[in-house]
């Protein structure tokens, strides 16, 4: 039976480093005093150079761990190209964006280590093909990594399949297209400020308070535009899912991901011949 690739030591170490980085890059402005500058767009250029390096860190120690090939790194590479492809179809309009509902059946199938690099790559691609290159897309490459390698972290790999699965999978894409939009919420809003003392980012002032400010802030101009995403998500799920994830799982066996290998000697002309499970 098909399930997802597992993360191995290395590639569980590679993975933490990366989140550890952009969880700091996230939230230091929650942090700094009202000196510090808080400018977002001075430090992205940092957190995309030590980002790139670890994302391959990231397949190459996957890779590593469990012995996958170069079709496993192709797969990779159709999937992003894929899913930078379906972005630009709703960006723009309430939120709706489809490439939502592929990074949460590929990173089910394809495991958490790749998927996240798979959410980040898409994004990625996505901004050279939309011209959405800027300082916020180191931020949304980590936020959508993130997506992605938690759909591959959902319970029942081996057990859970059919109606129970697609109803797993369009729970998490409704949560996690919330979550997602609002990671991205606070790399923006500590940006800006003067918006009323309800919702705005007041540098120096304590975690908490400056928190309960964010939360208002999220319900009051992004709510409706994440809700628009979770549908969308919701609604690709149970419609297609079933069908998509089928055609992944055809395709990870195909590229050999862990297959077993099993020795029989009756086969083939001489006693090394060797038969890979499907």
């Amino acid at each position: 039976m098909n399930r997802p690739v597992r993360i191995g030591p290395r590639a569980a170490a590679a993975l933490v480093l990366v989140s550890l980085i952009g969880v700091a890059a996230f939230g230091w402005p929650l942090l700094a005093d009202a000196g510090s500058g808080l400018a977002h767009a001075q430090d992205a250029p940092w957190l995309f150079a030590a980002l790139l390096p670890l994302l391959v860190a990231v397949v190459v120690a996957t890779i590593a761990d469990q012995g996958l090939d170069a079709k496993a790194v192709a797969m990779l590479g159709v999937l992003a190209a894929v899913g930078a492809a379906l972005r630009p179809l709703g960006a723009g309009t309430a939120g709706l964006e489809p490439m939502f509902f592929l990074m949460a059946l590929s990173g089910r199938v394809l495991g958490p280590g790749f998927g996240f690099v798979l959410g980040a790559v898409t994004m990625f691609a996505s901004a050279l093909l939309t011209g959405g290159v800027g300082p916020w897309m180191p931020f949304q490459m980590l936020a959508m990594g993130w997506f992605a390698l938690g759909a591959g972290l959902l319970p029942g790999a081996r057990r859970i399949r059919g109606r129970a699965e697609l109803a797993m999978l369009a729970a998490y894409g409704f949560a996690g297209s919330f979550a997602y939009g609002t990671v991205m919420n606070l790399q923006g809003w500590v940006l800006l400020q003067g918006m009323g003392q309800g919702i705005s980012f007041h540098p120096g002032d304590p975690v908490g308070a400056n928190l309960a400010r964010f939360l208002a802030y999220c319900a009051a101009t992004s709510l409706g535009w994440d809700l628009g995403r979770a549908v969308l998500t919701v609604v690709l799920t149970l419609l297609l899912g079933g069908t998509l994830l089928k055609a992944l799982r055809r395709a990870t066996r195909k590229a050999s991901f862990e297959a077993p290998v099993s020795f029989d000697p009756g086969a083939g002309s001489g006693p090394h011949h060797t038969t890979k499970g499907t």
